[in-house]
């Protein structure tokens, strides 16, 4: 279910960012480190996000293989990430961690 529910988010994410004027990619590096979806707008920014089906477990990984991520970005090169998702499957708000990541349903997206 888990890969299913991956495509369709992605899917989702690369409608809202090309009504942005942007696009959805996928990240891997050679040492296997990945990220679900990478959006990109034409002015530079981006955002990372990973795709959880749900529960705390999941979204810990999810956070901490976006910190992970954003920790080997070279900021002098390139722009901080403008914003780190987990995006879920369930619930019914979307909060801000401490770590600054966001948890979002996929039925906030809309909103």
């Amino acid at each position: 279910m888990g890969l299913f529910f991956e495509t369709l988010c992605v899917r989702d994410l690369r409608v809202y960012a090309e009504a942005n004027d942007g696009n959805v990619f996928h990240y891997r590096d050679k040492s296997g480190l990945e990220c679900d979806a990478v959006i990109h707008l034409r002015n530079g920014n981006y955002g990372l996000v990973e795709i959880k089906l749900g529960g705390e477990t999941r979204i810990e990984e999810g956070a901490n293989n976006l910190n992970n991520l954003e920790s080997k970005i070279d900021i002098k090169k390139m722009k901080k990430p403008s914003f780190k998702m987990v995006l879920t499957a369930v619930g019914q708000y979307a909060y801000m961690r401490a770590d600054d990541v966001m948890v979002v349903p996929i039925g906030c997206l809309k909103d």
